[in-house]
């Protein structure tokens, strides 16, 4: 898989955020670049110039993991960034391709309806089941009351990536909107590195990177991260903000796809309003959200 624009941008914009003074290296004068230098990079990685310059110019086939574990070392990767190399890597070298398991992620895929029957049980709180395009392929009821505003505009096509940064009532829905566009580019970045033959996401961040310059400026930043837990707020136009806890729990049997719960923290005002949703989402006619073909 050549890959070798994505590795050179991935490592390039690492080693720009590591100053000498977080390396334990001297400032010193004369420095045109904030970040190390690839000199630097190779002497506290223990390996030549020569062959670290092979690596960030894309070349990550056949990279041993010593080797790779070294340059995150130094270049002071993360867990998410860390991954990410690796999954860059595998890419790169085909290694894994014949045993890892095949990744589900168009949007044609129908739930087992044990799964369904699972989302269904969970009446507390809005429980989704998404893709790493960020397509959201099952709910419970309550979260296709919680999305109402998703699942209003046929052109996001339930995709939350589409929705972040295409539909204007995502600045309502999400009160911090630069760190939901954040995470939601940093969510497609993983994937485009563990799944890089993917032609939905490829076309997906193809439009995004077309119509929305702030999709565009953040995916040139290369962040990545994983979003398995956390708090975020949101605004919703029946019950106005809430604030909930959420965990992404990864399916074994499905690979690729994430089973998502958000919770408000008991007695709070947030799971009144939860409830309050609830019982406007049980009166209202809530349809599932409609499956489109990517093709």
């Amino acid at each position: 898989m050549d890959n070798r624009d994505e590795v050179r941008e991935f490592l390039t914009s690492r080693r720009a955020k590591i100053t000498p003074a977080r390396a334990g290296l001297p400032a010193g004068s004369r420095r045109r670049v904030p970040g190390l230098r690839r000199s630097e990079v190779a002497a506290l990685a223990d390996m030549s110039v020569e062959y670290y310059a092979k690596l960030e110019r894309g070349n990550l086939a056949g990279v041993s993991p010593a080797v790779l574990e070294a340059v995150a070392r130094v270049l002071q990767l993360d867990d998410a960034e860390r991954a990410h190399l690796l999954h860059l890597a595998q890419a790169a070298d085909g290694s894994d391709a014949l045993t890892r398991p095949r990744r589900r992620t168009t949007r044609q895929w129908t739930p087992h309806r044990s799964l369904q029957w699972t989302l269904d049980a969970i009446t507390a709180g809005p429980a989704f089941v998404r893709n790493g395009r960020m397509d959201v392929l099952a709910a419970n009821q309550l979260a296709r009351a919680f999305y109402t505003d998703v699942h209003a505009n046929p052109h996001n096509q339930a995709n939350l990536a589409r929705f972040n940064f295409l539909d204007p009532a995502s600045r309502r829905f999400y009160p911090d909107w630069e760190l939901f566009a954040d995470m939601a580019v940093a969510i497609l970045r993983a994937e485009a590195g563990r799944d890089p033959h993917e032609k939905d996401l490829h076309d997906l961040v193809g439009e995004l990177s077309t119509r929305s310059e702030e999709f565009r400026t953040r995916w040139g930043a290369h962040d990545v991260r994983r979003h398995g837990t956390g708090t975020k707020r949101f605004h919703h136009p029946a019950v106005g903000e809430v604030t909930l806890a959420f965990e992404g729990l990864e399916m074994a049997a499905e690979p690729g796809l994430t089973l998502t719960i958000y919770t408000a923290e008991p007695g709070s005002p947030s799971e009144e309003r939860l409830r309050l949703l609830a019982s406007w989402a049980a009166t209202e006619e809530t349809a599932p959200p409609t499956r489109h073909s990517t093709g």
